[in-house]
């Protein structure tokens, strides 16, 4: 359907992931099986979503994918909003930038999914 290492959307998403990756091994190491963990599984979890919906066989598949993929980055946001407040992360703001443009185009790819559906279904 959609080679997803060519899409913008999953590149960024690897980003996200291989930042949040590098600034949570300095959280402390009793956070290491914690916190830190679970935000690398949720950073983790968005490419990956990405990629296997693109993989899926119909773009309705592909759609229910991004929606768990948009879930994850919430739940991200959340985690990443906790570390900032527990004091293991000082600046958040290029992390919200990089959430609100990762669901910006989630949204977008969405939409012209379902365009591409209804013109589908209209033939």
């Amino acid at each position: 359907m959609y080679s997803y290492r060519d899409m913008k959307l999953w590149q960024i998403s690897i980003d996200l992931y291989l930042e949040i990756h590098e600034s949570s091994r300095s959280f402390p190491s009793f956070e290491q099986y914690e916190l830190a963990a679970h935000l690398r599984k949720t950073a983790l979890s968005i490419p990956s979503n990405i990629a296997e919906g693109s993989g899926r066989r119909t773009t309705k598949e592909f759609i229910r994918f991004l929606d768990i993929a948009n879930g994850s980055l919430s739940e991200f946001e959340t985690q990443l909003e906790i570390a900032h407040r527990l004091g293991y992360l000082e600046d958040i703001a290029t992390y919200q930038q990089k959430i609100s443009h990762i669901r910006s185009m989630i949204g977008g790819l969405t939409r012209t999914l379902i365009t591409k559906i209804k013109s589908d279904e209209n033939k």
